[in-house]
């Protein structure tokens, strides 16, 4: 029997729009090795991994009369050429050009009749380097069944592991009535299941319908006010079209502010995302006297006890934060952001960094996946922004003995959400991919050079900090609980 779309990516799937494709992507650069890295070298590459994600040679199939979810089944005219394409820029390429590359690639929505993915690699950067972008669908990755597949084509060496031959063979797609003749099966034997699928997916037509209601009255009130400002401008109507930026900056910075002021990395990292988004509105002549917080969703990796600690599987929490926007001190900022996430680090249920990147096949790819997976499947707690974070390896990793230099999450962005941020920490940076929506953000480059003014705001703060602190005595404590 062909495993079925479970009721939780039936509610994505349901919902999934021209203006809110549900796919996260990953952008990673690349420096060749010596004998240089093209589009045959990337094909025999993912020819060699995608053995680890069966589920990306499948595709969905319908049941007849949709007396129950979709199925997996194999592409039998699965073709990895399809999926693994070539790009180049105007050489020499830039970072510019390549972020609009990849917000242009980031607005079409995957061809559900294939499996659903695709990996672009982008060739003409200057000074020789590449890219690669992987794009895969949310109901794809789940974790513990599926990891995504930018993670297998990475080596912590630069000489590729060999993992040999794949013979495999598509099997044979179940027709019409065997689909339908499983589904009266399976709803006989785990009759609760087919219940809990019925109420699932008649909550996912509701949250569809209710979606589109609400889109109708957005749209009718901006007809019949074009002029009158949105109560933010994180929340909007959705365009068919996005907008990608990426700042990187350095890991030592951030653990100098933790050094000097406490907390953790994570919550540095917060906190320049809270005095970044201060700064920006401030820049649209927002008023900051009556706007105090802005809702953001984090999602945050917790240890499940019945998941083994050795694996991929720890469970991803949805955590609504409150990021202080109105406070104007950066420090004070900082320590509202600490105790905030204070609770979650509480329950001892927090996961550390060192304990994810230890978790064998992690890789931060996955786990932005999983926090998108998170953030879409709570749609009624009312925040305005997701901010998915994650620790990855502190050494080098390796795409057939090119090595990887930056690494930038690219997240989707909601209905109704207008930004959406991913940073991935990885060999000395942190690095931010902004995704953001085409029409009611313009100025999202401001934004990236918010984040970094916000950074340096608190490294100065935190200088300050230690040449006030008495000789011997060091300021902020050793609370490591959830980033290094």
């Amino acid at each position: 029997m062909a495993e079925r779309l479970r009721a939780e990516d039936m509610a994505l799937w349901a919902t999934e729009s021209a203006s809110a494709p549900m796919h996260n992507a990953t952008l990673e650069v690349f420096q060749p090795g010596p004998g240089g890295f093209d589009h045959e070298n990337l094909l025999a590459l993912v020819a060699d991994r995608v053995a680890f994600v069966p589920r990306y040679r499948q595709r969905l199939r319908g049941v007849p009369g949709r007396v129950a979810n979709p199925v997996w089944v194999d592409d039998e005219d699965f073709d990895l050429t399809f999926h693994v394409r070539r790009s180049a820029l105007p050489r020499p390429g830039s970072m510019a050009q390549l972020r609009e590359l990849a917000a242009r690639i980031m607005s079409r929505r995957l061809d559900r009749s294939r499996p659903l993915w695709e990996m672009y690699l982008v060739e003409g950067l200057e000074g020789g380097r590449f890219a690669i972008l992987s794009k895969s669908h949310q109901v794809l990755v789940d974790g513990v069944s599926t990891v995504d597949l930018g993670q297998v084509i990475l080596d912590v060496e630069q000489e590729p592991r060999v993992t040999g031959h794949d013979p495999w063979r598509p099997g044979r797609e179940p027709k019409p009535p065997a689909l339908l003749a499983d589904a009266v099966t399976e709803s006989l034997l785990h009759p609760r299941l087919a219940a809990a699928t019925v109420v699932e997916n008649t909550t996912s037509l509701v949250r569809l319908g209710a979606s589109i209601a609400q889109q109708a009255v957005s749209v009718a009130g901006y007809l019949a006010n074009r002029r009158a400002a949105p109560e933010s401008p994180l929340t909007t109507v959705l365009s068919e079209q996005r907008r990608f930026i990426t700042v990187r900056t350095e890991l030592e910075d951030y653990r100098r502010v933790r050094s000097a002021h406490g907390g953790t990395v994570n919550d540095v990292i917060l906190a320049t995302i809270t005095g970044a988004l201060r700064v920006w509105l401030m820049t649209r002549a927002e008023s900051m006297a009556g706007r105090r917080q802005i809702r953001a969703m984090v999602p945050m990796s917790v240890i499940d006890d019945e998941i083994e600690p050795t694996s991929l599987g720890s469970a991803v929490t949805g955590h609504l934060l409150s990021l202080p926007v109105g406070e104007s001190s950066p420090v004070v900022r900082l320590h509202q952001v600490s105790y905030a996430l204070k609770a979650h680090k509480d329950t001892g249920r927090a996961v550390a960094a060192d304990r994810l990147t230890d978790l064998a096949g992690f890789a931060p790819t996955t786990f932005h996946a999983l926090g998108a997976r998170v953030a879409a499947e709570q749609p009624r707690r009312g925040f305005n922004l997701v901010v998915t974070n994650v620790p990855g390896p502190q050494f080098p990793l390796y795409a057939a003995g090119a090595r990887m230099l930056e690494t930038y999450p690219v997240q989707p962005l909601l209905p109704g959400h207008a930004l959406a941020i991913g940073v991935t920490s990885y060999d000395g940076g942190v690095y931010f991919g902004v995704n953001a929506d085409f029409d009611a953000l313009p100025d999202v480059d401001v934004l990236g050079q918010c984040i970094e003014a916000a950074l340096e705001e608190l490294v100065e703060a935190a200088s300050q900090s230690r040449q006030r602190a008495p000789r011997g005595r060091r300021r902020g404590g050793a609370s490591r609980s959830t980033w290094d």
